[in-house]
């Protein structure tokens, strides 16, 4: 869920990044590990990240369990987690010139994308093809976001898209807005607190409601929970040896976040912070297999629990 920011040079790169990948169906193998701390991130006092047990509720595929994410080529690729698996679903052909922005993937499996040009489209995650919203782009200024759908109530099958407005160049942020999906009405929540306020940042929802931010913090990445009715912020943690730079992403699956980063030249790496256990930040994938996320989505249906 979120997006790569294109600054001068980097606007030639991406017809060189364009033809990114020839990866259709691959294994990747574990990386190097960091060691980390327990507490509100990990170990058995894990609190509000990872520590629910259970999944999203009734009425899920297989494939509404899987993570979703989307290179910066329009490639979608399904990710396993478990077995740390990528395979190419299709390649997204939305009408415009727009490019790939963010993503996130409701309960039906179904994924929908913002554009960099503010609009936003629902993709299918069976064979990306693509189809047109009502959504006016811009609405209370909000034209690239973060994104995640989060249930409204613990296993509820209900759920919410939430986004954040992203300003390019600085990374500053618009703070927390909801999209109602019926209307396709922008309403404003509020800014983050602390020294997360009007920061920029990528989203992630879970099935036991909660709603977690990626921000954009320097030197390393900053993740906290994030309050849905009024975007306070809370448990903010440095992610050491992890940035966003200029293309970032991220998903909570089995009580871990998954974190998919790139300096925008180099292939997406993907970082895993163990909050299921012993809160260590450890690279689960070095090269992504020759492209770069600029989005990733997944369902309210994800385990919240590590897979047995």
């Amino acid at each position: 869920m979120r997006r790569l920011v294109w600054i001068g040079v980097m606007l030639s790169a991406c017809g060189w990044l364009a033809c990114s990948s020839n990866l259709r169906d691959s294994s990747f193998s574990s990386g190097s590990s960091d060691s980390g701390t327990g507490g509100l991130f990990g170990g058995s006092d894990a609190g509000g990240f990872g520590s629910s047990s259970g999944g999203g509720g009734a009425g899920c595929s297989e494939a509404a369990k899987l993570v979703y994410v989307v290179s910066d080529g329009a490639e979608l690729y399904s990710f396993e987690p478990a077995s740390l698996k990528f395979t190419l679903k299709g390649t997204l052909k939305c009408p415009g010139i727009a490019t790939p922005n963010s993503m996130a993937i409701d309960r039906s499996g179904t994924a929908w994308v913002n554009y960099s040009d503010g609009s936003l489209f629902k993709v299918s995650t069976k064979d990306a093809s693509c189809s047109a919203t009502p959504f006016a782009p811009g609405q209370s200024g909000f034209k690239r976001v973060g994104m995640a759908f989060a249930s409204d109530t613990a296993g509820s099958q209900s759920e919410t898209l939430y986004v954040v407005g992203i300003d390019d160049l600085a990374g500053r942020g618009r703070g927390l807005a909801k999209i109602d999906l019926t209307t396709f009405k922008l309403t404003t929540i509020g800014d983050f607190s602390g020294s997360l306020r009007g920061l920029g940042a990528e989203l992630t929802g879970t099935g036991d409601a909660k709603l977690y931010g990626f921000f954009t913090t320097s030197p390393s990445a900053t993740l906290a929970q994030i309050d849905k009715s009024g975007a306070q912020t809370s448990g903010d943690k440095s992610l050491t040896g992890v940035n966003t730079g200029l293309a970032w992403a991220f998903s909570f699956w089995g009580g871990d976040f998954w974190f998919y980063t790139s300096d925008g030249l180099t292939p997406s790496k993907v970082s895993r912070l163990k909050t299921s256990s012993d809160g260590s930040i450890s690279t689960a994938v070095a090269n992504v297999g020759g492209f770069r996320i600029v989005g990733a989505g997944v369902s309210t249906c994800a385990p919240l629990t590590p897979p047995k």
